[in-house]
């Protein structure tokens, strides 16, 4: 129940393109697909492989979760370019504030002007 709870909390958090296309199309091939459908539809032979079928239903939840990461580390890269271009864009910034304007202190350095 309390699973059931936080799917459906979790729900009202989506964005409208979640709720309609959750997951990404499969990267695999087509031969690649039917070969992992078949290796699914095969009876495991070895424990670790029974005790895995369970947790087969789970699969959807890790997509979701691994799309969620994701695209936590994309945003994560964009913040970091965006930092940096943001440093940069304040440096050239200073330097021309300091080229057009007259201090002490702006005498003391190289005029980039």
């Amino acid at each position: 129940q309390r699973v059931l709870r936080l799917a459906e909390m979790c729900r009202r958090l989506e964005t409208e393109e979640e709720k309609v296309l959750p997951f990404y199309p499969s990267s695999l091939a087509e031969g690649e697909q039917r070969d992992a459908r078949r290796v699914l539809e095969e009876t495991p032979a070895e424990p670790l492989a029974w005790a895995l079928r369970d947790y087969a239903g789970l699969e959807r939840f890790w997509q979701r979760f691994n799309k969620a990461k994701l695209e936590e580390q994309a945003l994560e890269r964009e913040r970091a370019a965006l930092s940096q271009r943001n440093r940069r864009l304040r440096e050239l910034l200073r330097q021309y504030l300091a080229g057009i304007s007259v201090s002490q202190e702006v005498l003391g350095e190289p005029n980039p002007l």
